[in-house]
């Protein structure tokens, strides 16, 4: 079986993406609603979990790191663990970022889809 690199996995979301708007083109404006809202509804109760698992997980991969960054005594495996507590920090944020900013922007784009259908 192949492995699931980040090629095949923004192919994937690319391609869920324009499964929903074709979907939501090819539906009409009053089965839009019936569409649309388990899914809007389903997204806003995983936000709050979803929130708190990258919060937890990023702590702690980080604490982890830090503590390989710590014990590392070479100074090569002290500059490789410091780059890889420095992206996963980067990568954390930019994900709890992403993810409150959908959040935060999702009632726009909810008014957006409703003045438009």
């Amino acid at each position: 079986m192949k492995k699931w690199n980040e090629k095949r996995i923004c192919g994937a979301l690319a391609m869920v993406m324009v499964f929903a708007l074709v979907l939501a083109v090819g539906v009409n404006a009053s089965g839009f609603d019936d569409v649309v809202k388990p899914i809007v509804e389903l997204l806003n109760s995983l936000m709050t979990p979803i929130l708190a698992i990258v919060g937890a997980a990023g702590a702690l991969y980080c604490i982890l790191l830090g503590v390989k960054y710590a014990k590392a005594e070479e100074p090569q495996d002290r500059e490789k663990a410091k780059s890889h507590l420095k992206n996963a920090i980067i990568g954390f944020v930019l994900i709890f970022v992403l993810i409150l900013a959908l959040k935060l922007l999702m009632p726009v784009m909810i008014d957006w889809v409703n003045a438009n259908s």
